[in-house]
């Protein structure tokens, strides 16, 4: 079953026009994302036979280490959410924050690998009535979600999930080591585009990233950054994937993957052995 629901704005704004005006460098991300995906599955990145009834193909050519950049941020999230469904035998829900043109609906179940419930929103708040009385096992998923929230607004997220289910896990991924040279120029860059980093206060380390789901209500942390997944892939996938097109930069590849991250919480589930979760 999935599921899409749509909100104006997660808080309370003065007026239609201005809610969409502050919504619309966020909105931009979302097609960015989902463009830079489409491209790399039409060069072998991954396979993924759904995206393309949903994202047109850029005529633009994106850079390889964008290219390499979503090829772990797939892989690394999918990884997880597979071995939360093997741990709890499919026998729970999955919740996708902010998903966008994500497919990972329809890969799950050509996978035979479908939760009880699988839910897509846009907004995070809209389905807050419907969670309250769900007690099931529940993956939350958001990917570059929680940046575009400010640190009291995604705090406040963490805590209602984290008090909501008795069993559950929480995968974040997005931005990290935003304080030095490099993190202020992709800042800067998006400012540009009229796109705020709200949240990125809570983006300075992997140990602020953990804290954050620590402190509100989770009662285990893990983070690494995506240069350090990308060394754990398998080495097969990561040789043909190199072998796929040229990249001579591998500097700026390792500085864009030291600045993203994967993280995951959980609380409760022992009986599941959720904590038991890495990658």
């Amino acid at each position: 079953m999935a599921t899409r629901q749509r909100e104006s704005s997660i808080t309370s704004c003065s007026s239609a026009s201005s809610c969409d005006a502050d919504d619309e460098g966020v909105r931009g991300t979302c097609e960015d994302a989902s463009l830079c995906k489409r491209f790399a599955v039409s060069i072998g990145y991954w396979h993924d036979p759904y995206i393309q009834h949903f994202v047109r193909l850029s005529k633009e050519r994106k850079a390889p280490e964008i290219n390499r950049g979503y090829f772990a941020r797939v892989h690394g999230v999918s990884q997880l959410i597979k071995a939360f469904l093997r741990k709890t035998e499919c026998h729970c829900q999955i919740i996708n924050l902010g998903a966008g043109m994500d497919t990972t609906f329809w890969r799950l179940k050509d996978e035979d690998l479908l939760p009880s419930k699988y839910f897509e929103v846009d907004f995070p708040m809209i389905v807050t009535r419907k969670l309250h009385s769900i007690k099931l096992p529940t993956l939350l998923i958001a990917e570059c979600v929680l940046v575009y929230m400010t640190p009291e607004q995604s705090a406040n997220l963490l805590k209602w999930a984290a008090s909501s289910f008795e069993a559950a896990m929480f995968i974040n991924y997005e931005q990290v080591n935003m304080g030095d040279r490099f993190g202020q120029i992709m800042i800067e860059n998006l400012r540009r585009r009229q796109c705020d980093l709200a949240g990125v206060e809570t983006c300075k380390s992997l140990e602020s990233q953990k804290e954050r789901l620590l402190s509100n209500g989770w009662e285990t942390a893990s983070a690494v950054d995506m240069m350090e997944l990308y060394n754990r892939l398998p080495r097969a996938e990561v040789s043909r994937i190199e072998s796929l097109e040229f990249l001579d930069e591998m500097e700026l590849l390792e500085q864009l993957m030291r600045h993203y991250c994967l993280c995951w919480a959980t609380k409760g589930g022992n009986e599941l052995g959720l904590k038991e979760i890495t990658y």
